[in-house]
């Protein structure tokens, strides 16, 4: 289940990853993918987060030798906020859900949980406002020209992924990957588990051609909020970056060009993730609720068909998740 790209995923398995390519560059998102990373290597994913988000950040930027040093001391604080408020989150969510993986589920049930995870991806954005904010002061037109070739890359890799081939290879490739991720949670499935999954994807709202308009508004509109935020930074308070004609980052700029972060261009990344996060895009609010609903539903239909020792298999699961995290805060 998810709110709006790829094909749904439960809230137990839901990937940030794709989550933090829609709020790009966002610290706080890739954090959130180790922490729900393979249970057999979450630790040592997690303790390796600082080198792997900056090299994930340095892929889309291209750092200079003059940012990286700010770049890797952001990375470590956020971390250091991640590690003692965010993962206890997660250990009580994880226990949880090991509890409810024992009992047949409602669709509202799952989406609540799907709210819960959504909720930790909102405060960790929040969390990443500043850092971002100064990253964006920074970029010179050379990196941002880096960001468009990622984006195009991008592109190119969703439109093999989702828009080549018949609609029967691209239903097969959904439902291969709905399969991967519903085994690492439950083991094999039956032929009749996956045959319900199949029609669930044959019946999803997820609308590959619509997905990648809204993908581009956000690109587009990443890019004006980068110019609008450099704007704030020297003075000229008038730059906007709506994507859509909706939203903006406008204020009057006093920043000083040395690394300071101010108010206005606070308030222009804040609004660029808050269009992230609910699309101003006429109808696509509406298209993505209506893909998460789709996505709790199959997702507490698929659990409702598992057998006692596909639930003690998420449970076992679950628990190897929860481990790992204690043991995480415990290293603090």
């Amino acid at each position: 289940m998810n709110t709006s790209a790829e094909p749904q995923k439960s809230p137990w398995l839901i990937d940030p990853k794709i989550i933090a390519r829609r709020v790009l560059l966002a610290l706080a998102l890739a954090a959130t993918l180790v922490a729900l990373g393979a249970c057999s290597t979450a630790r040592l994913a997690y303790n390796q987060a600082p080198n792997l988000l900056y090299w994930w950040l340095d892929g889309y930027v291209d750092f200079t030798s003059a940012q990286s040093p700010q770049a890797r001391q952001d990375i470590d604080a956020f971390l250091a906020w991640h590690r003692s408020t965010e993962l206890p989150t997660y250990a009580r969510q994880l226990q949880q859900w090991q509890a409810m993986a024992t009992q047949d589920m409602t669709p509202a049930q799952a989406c609540a949980q799907f709210e819960a995870v959504r909720a930790a991806v909102q405060r960790a954005s929040e969390r990443s406002l500043e850092p971002l904010t100064r990253l964006a002061q920074q970029l010179s037109p050379e990196q941002q020209a880096h960001l468009q070739r990622h984006q195009s890359k991008s592109n190119e890799s969703f439109e093999k992924d989702f828009l080549r081939g018949s609609p029967e290879q691209r239903l097969g490739q959904r439902l291969d990957k709905a399969v991967s991720r519903s085994e690492m949670l439950y083991g094999r499935l039956s032929p009749d588990q996956r045959e319900l999954l199949q029609s669930s994807l044959q019946q999803s709202p997820w609308d590959a051609q619509k997905t990648q308009q809204e993908r581009l508004r956000r690109q587009s509109d990443l890019l004006q909020t980068l110019q609008t935020v450099q704007a704030l930074k020297n003075g000229n308070g008038n730059g906007n970056g709506n994507g859509n004609g909706n939203g903006n980052g406008n204020g009057n700029g006093n920043g000083n060009g040395n690394g300071a972060v101010n108010a206005a261009a606070l308030n222009a990344t804040r609004s660029y993730l808050a269009r992230v996060l609910q699309s101003p895009t006429p109808g696509y609010s509406a298209y993505s609720q209506t893909q998460v609903q789709h996505g709790c539903a199959q997702f507490a239909a698929l659990h409702n068909t598992t057998t006692p020792e596909q639930r003690a298999n998420a449970v076992r699961v679950l628990k190897g998740y929860e481990d790992d995290l204690r043991a995480l805060v415990a290293q603090r």
